[in-house]
């Protein structure tokens, strides 16, 4: 028995085996890397990331899409729908004019067109006018990406100086909700942003998209390290952007006023690393308010009172 395991071509169909094994070991790793990055932040078509309200959400997100849609129903009179073009793409929203002179920018998240943002849109519209939009690669602009927030600041810069210009608006407030708050802090230290700015308030930041990445992959019980590394190989290699960098690599840079929005049941983005965010934040007016309520990016709709209450003291304060 130990001539025949110790023979040499025993030993090579041995060998032969273990690498066969590891390649599709590998490989399948590879694949289904490849396909939740795909999903996850490649749009495939124009029937993906539409305006069409998704079928498979929970009741949470089904009802906050209901308010939205009432709101924007109840205000279309007031509805501009505006077109610009960026970098090559054309880019879509609508904007509520309710004659005041500031407006505030809607910034949505992963997977999300402008008929998410009607919901935040009910905190502001008594003191502001709206901006909702289509990021690139969602609803009706073009795209092919997702880019967690850097490509997409650029056209957030964009629209501000559009809407300055075309619309005479004098003044921003952004609402950024997940990767729209990573855009919106990268749009006001990184990509040159119009001074017309005037706060940002931000929920379920995180520090960057990759610790969230990590942290959903932990919920599905996925293997962390293999998938994440080839997710975010994939990543780079299509948008030259790594998940490992986000808005705590800039958010020193900040110097307009900040309020941070925080659950404390968000698996995502966690409230620690929301007290990293704060504690790093260059504004000199900066504030971090926890709901002890809400998965990620369900705050408003689990303390809908409280939401409204500290975004409008907080408005009152910087404007």
């Amino acid at each position: 028995m130990l001539d025949i395991i110790t023979h040499p071509i025993f030993l090579w169909i041995l060998f032969g085996l273990i690498i066969s094994g590891l390649f599709m070991w590998a490989l399948t790793y590879i694949i289904a890397s490849y396909q939740v990055y795909i999903k996850t932040l490649s749009r495939v078509s124009k029937e993906s990331w539409s305006r069409d309200i998704p079928s498979s959400i929970d009741e949470a997100s089904q009802k906050m899409y209901s308010i939205g849609l009432k709101w924007a129903e109840d205000n279309k009179q007031y509805k501009i729908d505006v077109h610009m073009v960026n970098e090559g793409l054309n880019l879509y929203g609508e904007y509520y004019d309710f004659g005041k002179k500031t407006c505030a920018v809607i910034l949505s998240g992963r997977t999300e067109s402008l008929k998410y943002g009607y919901y935040f849109a009910e905190s502001y519209y008594h003191k502001c006018n709206i901006l909702v939009l289509d990021p690139r690669a969602h609803g009706l602009s073009d795209g092919r990406f997702n880019t967690v927030g850097f490509e997409e600041s650029k056209d957030i810069a964009k629209w501000v100086e559009y809407m300055h210009d075309t619309y005479n608006v004098e003044s921003f407030v952004f609402h950024g909700i997940c990767i729209g708050a990573a855009g919106g802090i990268l749009a006001l230290t990184l990509r040159n942003c119009k001074p017309y700015v005037k706060a940002i308030i931000t929920e379920g930041m995180f520090i960057n998209f990759g610790e969230s990445m990590k942290n959903n992959l932990r919920v599905k019980k996925k293997p962390i390290f293999i998938f994440y590394s080839l997710i975010n190989a994939w990543q780079k290699h299509y948008t030259g952007h790594s998940m490992n960098v986000g808005p705590i690599d800039y958010i020193d840079k900040l110097n307009i006023p900040l309020l941070m929005l925080q659950s404390k049941e968000d698996l995502f983005s966690k409230v620690e690393r929301a007290k990293e965010l704060y504690e790093k934040a260059g504004s000199i007016h900066k504030e971090l308010v926890l709901f002890d309520k809400g998965a990620h990016s369900k705050i408003k709709i689990n303390n809908t009172e409280k939401y409204d209450k500290v975004i409008d003291e907080f408005l009152n304060k910087v404007l």
